[in-house]
């Protein structure tokens, strides 16, 4: 949520009295209009009903217990259901609605899930026993908090992972070095599309647009490479803080700079760039933006503004996972006609095979899609 936003109010019972505080959600969920209050004596399955029928439950136990009782509910969640019977209808589920089915499983997980809420004190104090020091994990996303406010117990629990993620990087063999993703900006985890882009001959080495930079690892990757000035774009003000904190950290602040551009800066350059979101797909989250990209816009955005922002004879390398394809949300045919309606060609291409661990997980509803996957760097070029 942006910090330029008032915070909405949640209101609650106790004691017999009437009780309020600010609401935060970085998923931009509404306030729970039903809120009990719950301890260290409230059984799991109670607390998981009450989750799955829209009460929030607000914590007054031990916070360690809170996470016990999470994990619980967790599990409750995942139950796998019991086997259909043998005259159940068998009719086979094409891909595309498994996705669909699990991505409303999934926002359904996370609604239950978000129901266990914590109190906060200003200056991100969770006044419960045994409660970490957060402080620095909700300034981080937050800012800072002059009162008191209330927030779901899962979103705490990521804030926290993030902070560590940000506090220890990520490594990049390419580079050498490690990247530091903020939360909310999508982390460089998957490193084959980085292997494209280090291997795949530069047109030039004077000038780069990395368009949708994020946390600024291609614009790294190319000034690494000896692109002597590049300029990565974002719109999000935490991917452009992230990126240019990143770029500093990593002494490339002379040869890269990131700026606040709809995808292309000003100018042309003989190098072009972008990674854009691989599913066209609605996020659920402002934090799914950098996976999910309702109807291609972005993915359509670059190829249509291409053209105009590129040098003569330059080179546009798009960088995309065909997992959309397989899921039957974009077709090739699709891609290509919108390559060819952006008046441009393809000069080549170069393809490899994700090695992330759910590749290889049989078990994911997903499988055989993320196990046919392939990432691409399209070079592509004016007509």
């Amino acid at each position: 949520m942006s910090p330029a936003q008032p915070l909405p109010t949640i209101h609650w019972t106790e004691d017999g009295a009437e009780h309020s505080a600010l609401w935060r959600s970085e998923s931009g969920l509404p306030p729970p209009k039903r809120v009990v209050i719950a301890d260290d004596q409230t059984p799991a399955d109670t607390a998981y009903r009450l989750a799955s029928e829209g009460t929030a439950l607000l914590w007054r136990g031990d916070f360690q217990n809170a996470r016990q009782l999470l994990q619980a509910m967790a599990r409750r969640v995942d139950k796998k259901p019991q086997r259909k019977s043998r005259n159940a209808d068998k009719t086979p589920v094409s891909i595309t609605e498994s996705f669909h089915k699990h991505r409303l499983a999934q926002s359904q997980r996370a609604r239950t899930l978000g129901m266990l809420l914590l109190p906060f004190e200003a200056g991100h104090v969770v006044p419960l026993r045994r409660a970490p020091d957060v402080q620095e994990a909700c300034e981080q996303v937050y800012g800072p908090a002059d009162a008191a406010y209330v927030a779901s117990m899962r979103e705490l629990l990521g804030l926290i992972g993030a902070y560590e993620w940000r506090k220890k990087g990520v490594e990049i063999p390419m580079l050498g070095e490690r990247i530091h993703p903020w939360y909310g900006v999508f982390s460089p985890v998957r490193g084959e599309y980085l292997e494209l882009v280090a291997k795949t001959a530069l047109p030039s080495d004077t000038l780069a647009f990395d368009v949708g930079t994020g946390t600024g690892v291609l614009a790294a990757l190319l000034a690494q490479r000896g692109v002597r000035r590049v300029i990565g774009t974002d719109q999000d003000p935490r991917a452009l803080a992230c990126a240019r904190e990143n770029i500093e950290r990593l002494g490339l602040d002379d040869d890269v700079e990131i700026v606040d551009a709809d995808l292309f800066p000003e100018g042309r350059a003989p190098l072009i760039v972008c990674n854009p979101p691989w599913v066209p797909a609605r996020p659920s989250s402002a934090i799914e933006h950098a996976v999910f990209d309702p109807e291609s816009r972005m993915l359509r955005g670059f190829l249509t503004g291409l053209a105009a922002h590129l040098e003569p004879g330059g080179e546009g390398w798009l960088i995309l996972s065909d997992f959309a394809e397989h899921l039957g949300l974009r077709s090739r045919e699709e891609l290509l006609g919108w390559i060819d309606a952006a008046g441009l060609k393809v000069l080549g291409r170069s393809d490899v095979r994700p090695r992330h661990p759910k590749a290889a997980d049989a078990e994911d509803p997903l499988h055989a899609a993320r196990k046919a996957e392939v990432t691409s760097l399209w070079r592509l070029a004016a007509k």
